[in-house]
């Protein structure tokens, strides 16, 4: 098994105007390991495929991420952001399923 060290964004809702809640991303860094490294091309009909990664990393699961897994949306690897598909809680620890490029709101 390969170690993990990066970051996960996670969406928090946060009230901006009275009445008016918006999505901002925090970020909180994890270690762990990748138990699956693996990709596929997407034939989507454009010019180029799609790559979509079906990575399986297990993260060290603090308090704050065992209480907000539902949160989670991207985690940083290999130098880019990658969209959570599926979280799941293997207590202490957390199985983040990967999927493709994660290309939503980003931590300022």
């Amino acid at each position: 098994m390969a170690k993990f060290y990066g970051v996960i964004g996670y969406a928090v809702t946060k009230e901006t105007a009275p009445g008016v809640w918006t999505e901002e991303i925090a970020e909180q860094s994890y270690y762990g390991d990748l138990t699956r490294n693996m990709r596929r091309l997407q034939n989507s009909g454009d010019l180029n495929d799609d790559i979509n990664v079906a990575n399986e990393i297990s993260i060290v699961a603090d308090p704050y991420a065992n209480a907000n897994f539902h949160s989670m949306r991207y985690v940083a690897f290999m130098g880019a952001k990658w969209k959570i598909s599926k979280v799941e809680v293997q207590y202490p620890r957390l199985i983040l399923t990967l999927g493709g490029v994660y290309n939503g709101k980003q931590a300022t």
